[in-house]
């Protein structure tokens, strides 16, 4: 046994040998190029400390720094037919479904949760764009209807966050039956009283913004957002005209009243609570852990207090 062949020798090299940088610990940004530390970005929720670009968040990273704690509950979604066309391009549909749930590790486009959001219950639904473009299929329509069925039951306001390329052509003609249906669930949270917020964000395009993505009772928008039903490039090649600086994003539609509010995403909670506690006929929101006292209860507290002191020898 050589020593200082088995010993020394990787000894030294283990010291001195280049440390290979693990590859997920930075991010460039897509719009300015910068490179961003991947802790630094997530605590910005993936929007850029540069320029303030919004990058594409997933529904549960938007719903662990939505709720309060980050603590929410899933809403079972019914499973429509897996592949009731037997559609088949360059893969069959069920075989891109397995892609797709194993690239996002979700089960499908959309995701419904409930829970409190700055001491407001409320029934959540997020599509995931990553997910087949977040396109519209049946359990997309699916989803719609449990959370629309969820708010009424518990008597909550739905907040609901868009990004979809449209309807999923996989399912033809029963994936654009969701609009109405969609549509009914809608009618159904209006019918009990109860607030629709829609927050559209990058990209919400065709038959979702043809349905419910534009029927909110109020609309708000991530800034630079496109929000449209045929895209730009298609417009332009249509009317053979250029179109306008910015035309169909976020605060162009702001500007011809198509929008409510654009709001960034870091802003986006606070702005939230403060709308569906107004909505609801609650009090403002009280910025700490513990929820704003009621005033009864003060009141017996000054007369309890008062008593004593009546009570106590001169």
């Amino acid at each position: 046994m050589n020593w200082i062949t088995n010993y020394v020798r990787p000894r030294i090299n283990s010291i001195f040998s280049r440390r290979e940088m693990p590859e997920n610990l930075w991010s460039k940004c897509d719009d300015c190029g910068t490179m961003l530390f991947h802790r630094e970005l997530s605590q910005n929720l993936n929007v850029c400390t540069n320029c303030g670009h919004h990058m594409a968040i997933t529904p549960r990273e938007r719903f662990t720094a939505l709720f309060d704690g980050g603590t929410f509950a899933e809403v079972k979604v019914p499973a429509p037919t897996a592949d009731p066309l037997h559609f088949r391009d360059q893969k069959k549909y069920p075989d891109r479904m397995k892609a797709a749930q194993k690239s996002t590790g979700e089960k499908e486009a959309m995701l419904v949760a409930t829970g409190e959001m700055g001491r407001t219950p409320i029934v959540a639904a997020a599509q995931d764009f990553s997910f087949m473009g977040g396109s519209m299929g049946m359990y997309v329509g699916n989803a719609i209807i449990a959370a629309a069925e969820e708010a009424v039951k518990l008597k909550r306001p739905l907040v609901l966050f868009s990004a979809a390329g449209g309807a999923r052509m996989q399912e033809g003609i029963l994936s654009l039956m969701q609009m109405p249906r969609t549509t009914v669930a809608i009618q159904m949270l209006k019918e009990a009283g109860l607030p629709y917020i829609v927050v559209l964000t990058h990209p919400t395009t065709g038959g979702v913004t043809a349905s419910y993505a534009m029927l909110g009772d109020v609309h708000i928008a991530e800034p630079n957002a496109l929000i449209c039903f045929a895209g730009p490039r298609v417009i332009e090649q249509t009317i053979r005209e250029k179109l306008p600086e910015g035309f169909q994003r976020a605060e162009y539609l702001l500007d011809h009243g198509m929008l409510d509010r654009v709001t960034p995403r870091t802003e986006m909670r606070n702005e939230l609570i403060t709308i569906t506690r107004m909505l609801m006929g609650m009090p403002p929101a009280v910025r700490g852990d513990l929820p704003a006292p009621d005033p009864s209860e003060l009141a017996e507290a000054g007369k309890t207090d008062a008593s004593k002191e009546d009570s106590k020898p001169e």
